[in-house]
């Protein structure tokens, strides 16, 4: 079950800050990858990973309220009150999806999704969380690269509902899903197995197994160590990156992950890491 934090608590240590928004929920509260059949979450099959959110919103009380929502459905929300701290952090941090606010003390939310789909070539959804309803606005907003616009009060489970829909256009998944097919790889999501050209490969451990299928899930997409860490393990991107390199590098070893099997595992320098296919399309 995904744990639980008092999140009232947590931003009351930021007193009358503007900038309490820097520090993300999930360093207090990591939901972690589940075996369960369904879920709300980016991932519906044998294996459950919460989604990574970046909310930008300069409200306190708003994003207090956000922030518990996405946190009690599953996902890792980091809350962000400066534009400028957003996109400091989306230059070193991956993200699964970006709810914006349009009106900021530093510049707007318009800008800021400009900046991460020219700037940074980011692709990940995008929904404006905003008070300003006027037709031109949404229009801007859409224009601008978002995949949604909703106007505020925003509903709990509209917003929810919004992000699935949203997951379901950019990552189509079967609910049902208990296997992941990608030759000459097959994974065995309810057994924890993997096969290479039909037959077993060496035996992985529960991270190990957990940690490849989010990778192959997630072909040709590259992630910080910080978003690996909190999907696959649920702790804090502060812990040791070597945990995760080491994993990394027992996977590679154990499925012989090279181009001769039609893929390789790419480090990325002062990143991260990304599966990528080899002589083939991605």
């Amino acid at each position: 079950m995904t744990r639980r934090c008092n999140i009232s608590s947590h931003f009351a240590a930021f007193g009358n800050c503007p900038h309490f928004a820097t520090v993300p929920i999930s360093e207090i509260c990591y939901p972690n990858p589940q075996n369960l059949s369904s879920g709300t979450g980016l991932y519906r099959s044998a294996i459950f990973f919460s989604v990574r959110i970046a909310l930008l919103e300069d409200d306190p009380a708003q994003a207090e309220t956000l922030a518990a929502w996405l946190v009690a459905a599953g996902h890792d929300a980091h809350i962000f009150g400066l534009g400028k701290d957003l996109l400091r952090q989306a230059s070193r941090e991956s993200f699964d999806t970006f709810l914006i606010d349009w009106m900021l003390p530093d510049q707007s939310g318009h800008d800021v999704l400009r900046w991460l789909r020219q700037e940074r070539g980011e692709t990940a959804p995008a929904i404006f969380v905003t008070s300003r309803d006027a037709e031109e606005d949404i229009v801007a907003g859409l224009d601008a690269g978002a995949d949604d616009y909703m106007i505020k009060p925003i509903r709990r489970l509209e917003l929810l509902s919004r992000l699935d829909a949203v997951w379901r256009r950019v990552r189509p998944r079967d609910e049902s899903q208990q296997t992941i097919d990608l030759p000459p790889y097959l994974f065995e999501l309810e057994h924890r197995r993997v096969l290479r050209h039909g037959k077993p490969v060496e035996p992985l451990t529960e991270k190990e197994f957990v940690l490849a299928a989010f990778l192959f899930q997630n072909l040709g997409r590259l992630f910080s160590r910080g978003h690996l860490l909190e999907a696959i393990w649920g702790l804090s991107a502060a812990i040791p990156t070597r945990t995760l390199d080491t994993h990394i590098s027992r996977v590679r070893k154990k499925l012989d992950l090279h181009p001769a099997n039609g893929f390789r595992l790419v480090p990325t320098y002062n990143y991260g890491y990304r599966l990528e296919r080899v002589n083939g399309d991605l």
